[in-house]
């Protein structure tokens, strides 16, 4: 964000935007398109297109995917296009991100405690992460033989 732009570096960052992006989509009558669903799914496509970029990168060259003036410009614009389609469905659906994510995070804390002792980096680390849906774990154990 520039610092042209209302909000930038406020903390009110995300709200603004909302606004901004709601206004957006208001003027040019596309609520109708906005349902949950839709917004879903396009949010999946430019994640898609995020992850396009690094597809046959090494992950050192992902690493330095920034200091490449043309690629940069490509993450940064999916990067807006993701958290737009994420804004957006939060609009629709009234989710705060902000909240939601703290509560995550708070969840994730009792979940996966710092490990002590000898070997803590290699047990603190899942396979699937720390913002894995639970919920999706136990219905796979439900489901297995």
């Amino acid at each position: 964000m520039n610092e042209t732009t209302p909000g930038a570096g406020t903390g009110r960052e995300l709200p603004a935007l909302r606004r901004r992006l709601a206004a957006f989509a208001a003027a040019r009558d596309w609520q109708p398109y906005h349902t949950p669903k839709n917004l879903a799914a396009a949010l999946s496509v430019e994640a898609a297109e995020l992850l396009e970029i690094f597809q046959w990168l090494t992950p050192e060259e992902s690493a330095r995917v920034m200091t490449d003036p043309e690629r940069a410009h490509r993450v940064e614009d999916e990067v807006a296009d993701v958290l737009a389609y994420l804004l957006q469905f939060c609009e629709v659906l009234d989710i705060d991100p902000a909240a939601a994510l703290a509560a995550k995070i708070d969840r994730n804390e009792r979940r996966f405690p710092v490990p002590e002792g000898p070997g803590r980096r290699a047990r603190s680390r899942g396979s699937a992460g720390p913002f894995r849906d639970e919920s999706k774990d136990r219905n796979l154990d439900r489901n297995s033989p």
